[in-house]
Formats: structure tokens, sequence, C-alpha cells
């Protein structure tokens, strides 16, 4: 009797711990995004960063690189329809939005090197996170050349962006449950960092963040492992293998409550370090997760004023439109679906065998890579940028006028 009752209140202590440790996981996510947003300059530095974006790998590029340094996809992309609200044309956009999706998956992948001294849970935790990358990447390969001939997405947004419009706002810009939670912790963090005098203070403040995520997943690891035994993942397994659609369902549902599908995923990688989920089981909720980011950003668009406020909503609804059918396809055919799990569990085999692929990865796709495109750009584009924007502001008012004329 007395060691059922030890038995029972070591549990309860245990999952109090463990969400604990999840409220610290979300807190350190939220102080990296913030740290990284500090660094880079936030959304008006990825504004200058597109800027440059004259063609459709540029876009895509920048979008990755943008959404890299700001850590959230949601911010670059709410930049990114401001600009198109303010005269970018929307087929200079869509690539950039593809690449927001891409960069948005570097914070799973940072949470993924908490398990870095164990050999197999770092496996599944960095095929867990790196999955999101592959899927995205794959996506995006497929899309981008047929929008860039053929404009489906840009042009079936138009159409839906005139019917909403129609109905007036639908806007829950100001509805954040995530931010209830977290954001006053990040927030005084943040103000305690930005008084220690020095220009280190970004750098410090985005290095607590990764130590925060560090330790949270370790501890969170061990705590896991002792309590998903028997019972209790056998409940977990049943309810995550009633198919596919009800993991797309369930990433997808959770994302719009929390508003922030780096947190959704963040979340599960930990589990798949653990042992606790597998790869198979992390990826419908992961694709869940790619719709979910988008609906708020949607809803938000509506009640946008001015004169370009149907381009704005259009863009919006290319990104919807972009992770919608890019998550409806790959679950659709079968082949395709293995693509990105294939992927995964072999960049995880690279990184189990050698720790370096893992940080030549993250620093290489996201960081090295776009960097190197943009420097590049800068240096060949013989226009001032400000000028390129000013002839694509000139552009966009003139299929405005025409469609006022018709």
């Amino acid at each position: 009797m007395n060691n059922s009752k030890t038995e029972v209140r070591s549990l309860f202590l245990s999952w109090i711990g463990i969400s604990a440790l999840i409220y610290l996981l979300m807190v350190g996510v939220g102080v990296i995004g913030v740290g990284f947003d500090w660094i880079s300059g936030g959304p008006k530095g990825a504004e200058k960063l597109f800027s440059f974006a004259t063609n459709p790998i540029v876009g895509v590029i920048l979008g990755t690189l943008a959404t890299a340094l700001v850590q959230s996809s949601s911010t670059v992309t709410s930049v990114i329809v401001a600009l198109v609200a303010g005269g970018m044309p929307v087929e200079i956009a869509v690539p950039m939005v593809m690449g927001a999706n891409m960069g948005t998956t570097i914070t799973n992948t940072i949470v993924s090197l908490g398990n870095i001294r164990e050999t197999k849970a770092f496996h599944r935790s960095f095929s867990a996170a790196t999955v999101h990358d592959f899927f995205n990447l794959y996506a995006i390969l497929i899309f981008l050349p047929i929008e860039v001939v053929f404009h489906p997405l840009q042009r079936t947004a138009g159409v839906m962006a005139s019917w909403l419009l129609d109905g007036g706002s639908a806007s829950i810009s100001n509805i954040n449950v995530l931010s209830l939670i977290i954001k006053p912790v990040v927030v005084n963090l943040e103000q305690v960092f930005r008084g220690i005098p020095g220009t280190v203070d970004a750098s410090l403040f985005t290095a607590f963040g990764i130590g925060l995520v560090f330790f949270s997943v370790i501890y969170m690891s061990k705590l896991l492992k002792s309590v998903m035994t028997g019972r209790a993942k056998a409940m977990l397994d049943k309810a995550l293998g009633k198919g596919v659609l009800v993991g797309i369902f369930a990433g997808a549902l959770i994302t719009m409550i929390v508003q922030s599908s780096s947190t959704t995923t963040s979340l599960l990688v930990p589990l798949a370090g653990a042992g606790v989920l597998s790869l198979r089981q992390v990826f419908p909720f992961t694709l869940g997760a790619n719709i979910g980011t988008t609906i708020t950003a949607l809803l938000a668009a509506t009640a946008i004023l001015g004169g370009n406020k149907i381009f704005a909503l259009q863009i919006a609804l290319v990104h919807f439109l972009f992770n919608f059918s890019g998550v409806i396809l790959f679950a659709l055919v079968p082949w395709l679906y293995e693509l990105p799990i294939r992927s995964a569990e072999w960049l995880g085999g690279l990184t189990e065998r050698n720790r370096g692929y893992a940080f030549g990865y993250i620093f290489g796709v996201f960081f090295i890579i776009p960097g190197s495109v943009f420097g590049g750009q800068s240096i060949l584009n013989d226009l001032d940028p400000e000028v390129v924007q000013a002839e694509q502001n000139t552009e966009q008012m003139k299929v405005i006028e025409q469609e006022l004329d018709e």
C-alpha cells in the first residue's frame, strides 16, 4: 500500500516537473526568437533584406534568411503582407513566403541539439526536427517552378481575396494564447539583459535562451523515459495511431491555439529524442503545424485598411494555399510522404556518426548559403535597392489602374 502511494506521488511529481520543463522550453524558444530579432533588427531588418528580391530564387533565399534571423515565420509573413500592402508586386512576394516556411524550422533543429551528448537520442531528435525542413524543401522544389510559370497560387488567392473582402473582416489578430503565458517572462528577461552595459547583451540574451532550451530538453528526456512506460506509452501510441489525418488535424489545431508552429514542433523533438514518439508519429503533426501557422495571419489580413488591402489579403492566402496544398499532396501520394521521412532518417544517421554534420547543416542551410546569395545579389545589383523598390511600386500601381479601368 505504501509502495503504491509512493509510486503515485513520484509519478505526480514527475509530471509536475515535465510541465515545468515544457514551460521552460517555451520560454527558451521565446528568448531565442527575441534574441535573434534583436540582433537582426527585427521586421525592419527583414524589410531591408527583401528589397534585394529581384527574382524568385533570391526571394526564396531571402525569405529563409530573414526568418532564420528573426526566428518567426509569422513576423516575416506579416512584413511581407505589409510590403505588398505598400506596393510590392505579389509575384515577387510569393517566393519570399515559401522561403519563410523553410527558415522557421531552425528553431526545432536548435532544440534537438539538447540531446547531442546521447547518440541514439540525438539521432531520433535531429531526425524529428529536420523532417520539417525536408518537407518544406521538397514542397518548394515542386511548387516554385509551377508558380513561376503558371501562377496558380497567385491567381487562386486573388479570386479568393475578392470573395473574402466582400464578407468583411474576420480578424483575430489580438488573440494569442502563447503570448499570455510566455510573453511576460520573456519581456522581463529582455529588460534585464538590455540593462547590461556594453554591446554583447543581445548575444548573451540569445545564448541564455539556448541554455534554457538545452537544460529543459536534457532533463525532460530523462523524466519522459521514466513516466512514459507501460500503460501510459500504450495509450499515447493508440491515440497517435489513428491515422495520418488525425495527426495532421491535431497539429493544425494545436498550432492555431498557440499561434506558433516553432513551439508546436519544438515540443515534439524531446518526445522523439526520449523514444516516446517515432518519426512517423511526429511527421503528421508537423504537416498539421504548417497549416495551423497560416490561419492567424490569414484572418488578421482581412482587417487591413488601405488601397492595396486586396493584395495584402492575396499574399496571406498564397501562404495558406501553398502550405495546405503541400500537406494534401504529400499526404495523398505515398512516395512523396515517405521522402521527407527517409531524408530525415538519412541525415540523422550522418549526425549520429559525426556531430559536425549537424552544425554544418544548421549554419550552411540557414545562414551561409542564404547569406552568400544575399551578398552576391547586393554586389551584382547595379541599381540601388530603393530604386528597384520604387520601380516595382510603379509597376504595381499600373496594374491597379488597369484593373480599375476595366
